[in-house]
């Protein structure tokens, strides 16, 4: 009778290429039962049978099984997915394939039309198309609240409210205050979205109009700095004849969540403007 080669738990980890805490994992789940445990000393062993299963394992897992599935097959003795199984788990694949084909697609729109921005003459008139935005208006403490607001509260709530951002992800704020104010800011984050919801105490959903015509400009830096852009663009819109006829929005493009540096941050700033009668 030939005598089984049994390995200690750390030699079978190093041999499969597998972590101790991962066989210590199987063995509570009941995937992968040690050979045999020595009662007095505890360690375990495992043998050629514990090879092969555990290669069975990660062929399953690596086809799309989870944990809990292979252990159904192993628990009906049938040690490898039914035709059923392998039809569902094609489905499964070929849907991950469209959401990720989706995923592309709108990741190289919103990379065209980041290239579109930097690409853009420092002023242009464009129009503004009417959009659907969810909408939060609040009065925070300055502009350096205005990303954690985003991140803790505006964005975990649209993700409650099921929302659907536009594909180009355009994001901007208002301010509704009468006069500059270096800190109490009454701001209104929007963010485009694909159809109305429900409000919440939170988000309120509001269809903007759209505006014929409005001074885009690029603006480069850290927002307290806007001052600067601001007196460029209205120079601008005075001596080409223009007025403001609606409230300024600021775009924000690139910022602290991508760019450490502050220099590096890019703002689109847009004011709705007509032609002053002559």
């Amino acid at each position: 009778m030939t005598e089984k080669t049994s390995l200690k738990i750390g030699e079978f980890s190093r041999l499969m290429q597998v972590t101790v805490k991962t066989l210590r994992h199987y063995e509570r789940i009941g995937l992968l039962m040690p050979d045999s445990v020595d009662e007095i000393t505890g360690y375990r062993y495992y043998t050629l049978s514990q090879m092969q299963r555990l290669n069975s394992i990660r062929r399953l897992k690596e086809i799309g099984f989870s944990l809990e599935e292979i252990g159904e097959m192993y628990r009906d003795t049938t040690h490898s997915p039914s035709l059923r199984q392998l039809n569902a788990k094609l489905r499964e694949c070929d849907e991950e394939i469209r959401r990720l084909m989706t995923r592309r697609r709108r990741l190289k729109e919103m990379k065209d039309s980041r290239k579109n921005i930097r690409n853009m003459e420092k002023f242009t008139i464009q129009p503004l198309p009417a959009v659907i935005v969810a909408s939060h208006r609040e009065v925070i403490k300055s502009y350096e609240d205005l990303g954690s607001l985003c991140v803790n509260v505006i964005g975990p709530e649209m993700q409650r409210l099921g929302c659907r951002c536009t594909q180009d992800g355009y994001c901007f704020t208002i301010e509704h205050d009468k006069e500059y104010k270096p800190e109490d800011i009454d701001i209104e984050y929007c963010e485009a979205v694909e159809e109305k919801g429900a409000d919440s105490s939170i988000i309120q959903f509001k269809e903007l109009p759209a505006v014929e015509k409005a001074l885009c400009m690029k603006h480069y830096g850290p927002y307290n700095r806007f001052y600067e852009s601001y007196t460029e663009a209205f120079r601008y819109i005075e001596e080409k004849g223009y007025r403001i006829c609606g409230n300024p929005r600021t775009v924000y493009v690139d910022g602290i969540w991508n760019q450490e540096d502050p220099e590096k941050w890019l703002s689109i700033i847009q004011v709705p403007v007509e032609m002053r009668e002559k």
